[in-house]
C-alpha cells in the first residue's frame, strides 16, 4: 500500500514539475499558418497577405495567428480562415509542424501548417485587410518568416494528395467541363497531359455524372458539363487506388 502511495506521489510530482516547466520555463507559443489554394483563370493560386512587421516590410506572408489557450488546433485554423477572409465551410487539412528556434522574431513560436482548398468563384473574399489577394503559385517566392518553406511543403502535399484522393473537385464549380478538369490537374501538377488519355482515365473510374448540359458563353467550342459523384466515390473509397497519370 505504501509502495502504491509512493508511486502516486512520484506521479503527482512529475505532473507538477511538467506544469512548472510549461508555465515558467518553456514559454513557447503555438500558432497556425494556413496555405489557402484556389483555382481561377486556369491557374492555381494561393491567398497571401502583406506582412505588417517592420522586419518583413513589403513582403508577402501566409495567413496565420497564435492559438488561444482554450482552443483546439483545427478550430484555431477555421477561426483564422473565417476572421481573415470572412469565409467558412472550407476544406482544411493539417500538413506539418515547423519548429526552428529562430523562425519568428518575437521569440519561440512553433507553428502547425494547414492547407485549404477554395472555389474562388463560389467563395468571394469578404475582407481585404493588408492587401489580401490571390497570387499565381508560380510567382510565389521569398515569403516572410519561414513561410516559403511552409508554402512549398503544403504545395507538394497537395500535388501528392490530388493523385490519391479526388480533392481537386473542391476547387471547381459544381458543374464543370472536362477541359476545366484537365486544366485544374495540369495547373496543380505543373505538367501537360494528353487530352485523350486524361479523359479515358476519368471515364474509366465511373465517377463523373453527365448532366446533359453544355457550357454557356465560353470563348471556345462549348463542352459538356459534369458533376463528380461523391456518393459513388464514398462507396468505392475502400478500393480506391488513386489516379495514375
Amino acid at each position: 500500500m505504501m509502495e502504491l502511495e509512493s508511486k502516486l506521489s512520484q506521479s503527482e510530482k512529475s505532473i507538477l514539475t511538467i506544469q512548472s516547466e510549461v508555465q515558467n520555463t518553456n514559454r513557447i507559443a503555438l500558432s497556425v499558418d494556413c496555405v489557402i489554394f484556389g483555382f481561377d483563370e486556369n491557374k492555381l493560386k494561393v491567398l497571401l497577405i502583406r506582412s505588417d512587421l517592420k522586419k518583413y516590410k513589403g513582403k508577402w506572408s501566409l495567413l496565420g495567428d497564435l492559438i488561444k489557450p482554450a482552443e483546439d488546433l483545427d478550430k484555431s485554423a477555421y477561426r483564422i480562415l473565417q476572421q481573415r477572409t470572412g469565409l467558412d465551410d472550407i476544406y482544411l487539412e493539417q500538413v506539418h509542424t515547423f519548429g526552428e528556434i529562430k523562425r519568428h522574431p518575437a521569440g519561440r513560436v512553433i507553428t502547425v501548417a494547414y492547407y485549404s482548398l477554395i472555389n474562388i468563384q463560389h467563395h468571394k473574399l469578404k475582407i481585404y485587410d493588408n492587401e489580401l489577394h490571390w497570387h499565381d503559385v508560380k510567382n510565389v517566392t521569398d515569403l516572410a518568416f519561414d513561410h516559403q518553406e511552409i508554402f512549398d511543403t503544403c504545395y507538394k502535399r497537395l500535388q501528392k494528395r490530388i493523385l490519391e484522393h479526388p480533392l481537386g473537385f473542391n476547387l471547381l464549380p459544381k458543374k464543370f467541363s472536362l477541359r476545366e478538369l484537365q486544366n485544374l490537374y495540369e495547373s496543380i501538377l505543373d505538367t501537360k497531359m494528353d487530352r485523350r488519355n486524361f479523359r479515358k482515365k476519368f471515364f474509366s473510374m465511373d465517377l463523373l455524372t453527365d448532366l446533359n448540359e453544355m457550357e454557356q458563353d465560353v470563348p471556345h467550342r462549348p463542352g459538356k458539363l459534369y458533376q463528380f459523384n461523391f456518393k459513388k466515390y464514398e462507396k468505392k473509397k475502400k478500393t480506391w487506388i488513386g489516379i495514375d497519370f
